[in-house]
């Protein structure tokens, strides 16, 4: 048994989502999930397979983002993981709750746009994912000027009123 990391490459403004699924459907169950939550959402979707072919199986609507999913997932070619990658504009808030209910889907690693650093396991099986390193260590604890930030920057991208 060898424990790796692999980092997942993005432009700093794309965000990601990060999980695992039991079956190879999930890859067209995603994609409807994805773009009944956002119509007109652009995104790219791989899943590395873990039976049969082995392939990495891929969808989306953005070329750009349809290549970062396939060299990503090609990279963890981790059992029946799969990687969303969501064009600037679009973010995971908006379809999450529809990602995690499609019913093949087991779980959620992250759905982050910050640096990733995902941890596998390789053994003589294949490999699987542990876990996710997701963005950097806390610095320190928010303060009376960081919580008045915090809610400013919250209305000013119209999250709240």
């Amino acid at each position: 048994m060898e424990l790796k990391t692999v980092k997942l490459e993005k432009p700093e403004d794309v965000n990601l989502i990060l999980g695992q699924t039991h079956f190879i459907k999930s890859v067209e169950d995603l994609h409807e999930a994805l773009v009944t939550a956002v119509p007109g959402i652009k995104f790219g979707l791989a899943f590395c397979e873990s039976s049969g072919k082995c392939l990495v199986r891929w969808t989306g609507t953005d070329d750009e983002m349809i290549e970062l999913a396939r060299k990503n997932a090609l990279a963890l070619s981790a059992g029946h993981a799969f990687v969303i990658f969501l064009a600037p504009g679009f973010y995971p808030i908006n379809v999450l709750n529809g990602v995690k209910m499609v019913p093949e889907v087991c779980r959620i690693f992250c759905a982050t746009a910050n640096p990733v650093e995902v941890i596998i396991v390789e053994t003589e099986q294949g490999r699987g994912i542990l876990g996710v390193v997701d963005g950097l260590a806390s610095k320190g604890i928010e303060g009376d000027e960081d919580i008045q930030w915090r809610k400013n920057f919250l209305r000013m991208i119209g999250y709240k009123q």
